[in-house]
């Protein structure tokens, strides 16, 4: 997983509720076990026409939102289904960071796990940084900070948000749980000493 500590770029209002993980990437696209190629399909049913033509009304087929890496969202973002290719198809896509008020809980710990920083905010103060994204065009950066657990905009509005330890290092540090715990290789020996005195029998 590559390592983030800060992401700036176009962000994308897609102010719905309760988007589940069907929406994001449907059934249909999930067949094989290649891990990648999700992104061409992230929330098809939005982005496409029947007739298999990019949907001009979708915002993610506009100009500059097409190459967005901040998605803001409304709340219970990813609910549903606890498939893990949701979060790869929003990561293949280009985004970095989704802000919403609440996430579908499995996803949220997903989205840690696949390289994309979910933060959570009260709408109101999502709504405000959308109204100045959506001023310029789309042209106002959105800061994603999550060594300073903040998120900014280029006219001056700033936010702080809260993260897991675990997981937020994980991410800062581009590793899984596993590379975690071994980089720890020096606490986990110094416990294993302290713990065979105390209990040699179960060693």
């Amino acid at each position: 997983m590559e390592a983030l500590q800060q992401v700036t770029g176009v962000a994308a209002p897609l102010l719905r509720i309760n988007v589940d993980t069907d929406q994001i990437i449907p059934t249909i696209f999930l067949g094989g076990t290649d891990a990648k190629g999700y992104g061409a399909h992230l929330f098809h049913g939005w982005r496409f026409l029947q007739d298999g033509r990019p949907n001009p009304d979708f915002i993610l087929n506009r100009l500059p939102y097409d190459r967005a890496q901040v998605l803001l969202a409304e709340r219970n973002f990813g609910c549903g289904s606890s498939r893990e290719r949701a979060p790869k198809a929003l990561r293949e896509f280009g985004f970095r960071a989704i802000v919403a008020p609440s996430f579908g809980g499995i996803f949220y710990n997903n989205c840690w796990r696949n390289g994309i920083v979910p933060v959570e905010l009260p709408i109101e103060d999502i709504r405000r940084i959308a109204q100045e994204v959506e001023a310029s065009g789309g042209h106002a950066a959105v800061t994603v900070d999550l060594g300073a657990l903040a998120v900014s905009t280029r006219g001056g509005l700033r936010f702080g948000f809260t993260a897991p330890g675990t997981l937020r290092d994980m991410l800062m540090q581009g590793v899984d749980e596993i590379a975690l715990t071994l980089g720890r290789q020096a606490e986990i020996e110094a416990f294993r000493r302290r713990d065979r005195t105390t209990r040699p029998w179960a060693y």
